[in-house]
């Protein structure tokens, strides 16, 4: 796939996290995978090996569970990718609904209430991050650190995390503020875009 003027960027969602199994507000804080979320980045590993491309770059945040997503993927692949940590590329920090349960969190404040925290643009949780806030550090990086690969025609591999993602999903695609409140991104499930002329184009697999 790496012949003729396109070249490629894939995003993956690390796979299940144990706090994304015990159905709790992760965050930046560190947990592993779980089994499932081994199994997850192995199939995701298998999806890509599928379109057979050889990556140049992988880029991950600074926290476990995008960081062993990558190395099974690299496994699965069969590639060692020079990868890059930057916390740039951290999942939103939920602040004061760290380590809370989801569940729990709805009866204390409504239902309604934690779903603008966790879904709109530019409403924080108390003490955290919005999504709005998560874009203003992924796209600037974006921009200065792995767009001018992508112009350099290299293949580019990044795992990370459900919001950080959603941000840069958001700037690749253009999807209105009002829209990216409709947008869940699954675990271990890649996204491929072709890139040529500075223009992206989503693909399925």
């Amino acid at each position: 796939m790496k012949e003729g003027k396109n070249n490629f960027l894939v995003l993956v969602r690390h796979g299940q996290s144990e706090w994304n199994e015990k159905n709790l507000f992760t965050g930046w804080k560190n947990p592993t995978l779980t089994e499932q979320g081994i199994e997850e980045a192995r199939k995701a590993g298998s999806k890509i090996k599928s379109i057979n491309l050889n990556f140049d770059l992988h880029f991950t945040s600074e926290l476990l569970r995008a960081q062993i997503t990558g190395e099974i993927i690299q496994r699965e692949i069969d590639q060692q990718i020079k990868t890059i940590k930057n916390i740039a590329l951290n999942e939103r920090d939920y602040g004061d609904l760290s380590g809370l349960n989801k569940d729990e969190a709805r009866k204390k404040w409504g239902e309604k209430q934690v779903h603008l925290w966790r879904r709109s643009y530019d409403t924080p949780p108390p003490g955290g991050e919005s999504l709005k806030d998560t874009s203003e550090r992924v796209i600037p990086y974006f921009k200065k650190t792995i767009k001018p690969e992508l112009k350099m025609k290299k293949n580019i591999l990044i795992t990370a995390h459900g919001n950080s993602l959603r941000a840069l999903v958001k700037n690749i695609e253009d999807i209105a503020a009002t829209d990216i409140v409709k947008l869940e991104i699954a675990t271990g499930e890649p996204i491929i875009y072709s890139f040529s002329n500075n223009k992206f184009k989503k693909l399925d697999i």
